[in-house]
């Protein structure tokens, strides 16, 4: 599932701060290659024992990712349902509480961010 309108798409950040505030938020930086990031955040339901992860891509617009000072751009806001041994589904319908935990935390991000 894609997220439209959150605000984050287009801002940008450098990296050191872009980590410093995915860290605060519970974000991590798992996929990196010298000019793309993708952070992801972890939701856990566990009425259904499943997990699902709101994921944040990132393209930098200057520098590569090595150095702190690069500026990195979202590019796209997006969350799925944890598939073993497949990755992520994006197609599988999201409960509600999850989708309002995912809003909640991008809004906490946009936030930090724009502080």
């Amino acid at each position: 599932m894609i997220f439209e309108n959150t605000g984050l798409v287009g801002l940008k950040s450098e990296l050191a701060l872009m980590d410093e505030i995915a860290e605060k938020t519970g974000f991590i930086r798992w996929q990196w290659e010298y000019t793309r990031a993708t952070y992801d955040y972890k939701i856990e339901d566990k009425d259904t024992n499943s997990d699902y992860y709101l994921r944040m891509n990132t393209r930098a617009v200057q520098g590569k990712l090595e150095k702190p000072d690069t500026v990195l751009e979202i590019e796209a806001v997006y969350l799925g349902k944890a598939t073993f041994p497949h990755g992520l589904e994006y197609e599988t319908p999201i409960p509600t509480k999850i989708l309002n935990a995912a809003n909640q935390k991008i809004q906490q991000f946009k936030a930090a961010l724009e502080a």
